[in-house]
């Protein structure tokens, strides 16, 4: 009966890792994303390294969800420095000329409620990329 059973392969596997090896690093950074928001963004950054960890032992489905992730923080990541440098430069500019006052306190709650609307919109991508990853789709 014992002959009847494959010999598993003695040889280590060199190759790119499997699907389902990447799998668990996409599951929790898809939640650690989602928990980012009531951590003050402090879980996205362990997100973030989870998803670069857990890149070079994945492949396919698993890899999609994983570059996806990564792929999201950084875009993210570059419109809140972007929104942020608008911000100072209103507050700036509304404390050095004083005439414009009337533009920069509406442009500066503008880029605050675009920074609000980012937060949102990470927040409901990751919750979507888990579902869709929870599915087995693409992100």
């Amino acid at each position: 009966m014992a002959d009847a059973l494959p010999d598993a392969p003695k040889e280590p596997r060199f190759a790119t890792g499997h699907e389902s090896e990447g799998r668990p690093a996409a599951l929790i950074a898809w939640g650690l994303y989602i928990l980012s928001l009531p951590s003050a963004n402090l879980l996205v950054i362990v997100g973030l390294i989870v998803a670069y960890a857990g890149r070079g032992g994945s492949d396919g489905l698993s890899r999609t969800h994983i570059d996806a992730q990564i792929g999201l923080f950084w875009s993210v990541f570059w419109w809140t420095i972007l929104l942020w440098i608008g911000i100072a430069i209103c507050v700036v500019s509304f404390f050095a000329v004083n005439d414009m006052g009337v533009v920069l306190i509406p442009l500066a709650l503008l880029l605050g409620l675009g920074l609000l609307f980012l937060t949102v919109w990470f927040t409901i991508k990751s919750i979507i990329g888990l579902f869709r990853l929870l599915s087995d789709r693409a992100p």
